[in-house]
C-alpha cells in the first residue's frame, strides 16, 4: 500500500486554508498552485503549501485528513505555526 501526504495550504499568512490528501507530493500541491487541483483552491487564490506530515500507510493519511477537516481554525492555525512559524511556501524548497 502507497504511503500518503496530509497537507495545508493558503492563500496567505492567516488567510483561506484548504486541507488535503494525496500520495503524489510535491505534484498535487503544485497542481493546486497553477489552478488544477480544485475549485476551491483556485476560486480562492489557495497556492501556498504550509504544512505536510508524511504517513506510511495512506488509510492513516486520510484519516489525518478527516480529523484535521474538523479541527477549529485556531488549531489548525497552531499546528501550520508550530512547523512553518514564517508561513513560507515549502513548495518553494521541495526537493523531490
Amino acid at each position: 500500500m502507497p504511503s500518503g501526504f496530509v497537507y495545508i495550504m493558503a492563500s496567505k499568512r492567516n488567510g483561506t486554508l484548504y486541507t488535503g490528501v494525496t500520495s503524489d507530493m510535491p505534484g498535487r500541491p503544485f497542481a493546486h498552485r497553477e489552478g488544477r487541483g480544485s475549485e476551491f483552491c483556485k476560486k480562492y487564490g489557495v497556492k501556498m503549501l504550509v504544512w505536510f506530515e508524511e504517513y506510511p500507510l495512506y488509510t492513516d493519511a486520510i484519516r489525518r485528513e478527516t480529523n484535521i477537516k474538523r479541527w477549529k481554525r485556531a488549531w489548525k492555525l497552531a499546528l501550520i505555526e508550530k512547523m512553518n512559524p514564517e508561513w513560507n511556501d515549502l513548495l518553494e524548497s521541495w526537493n523531490a
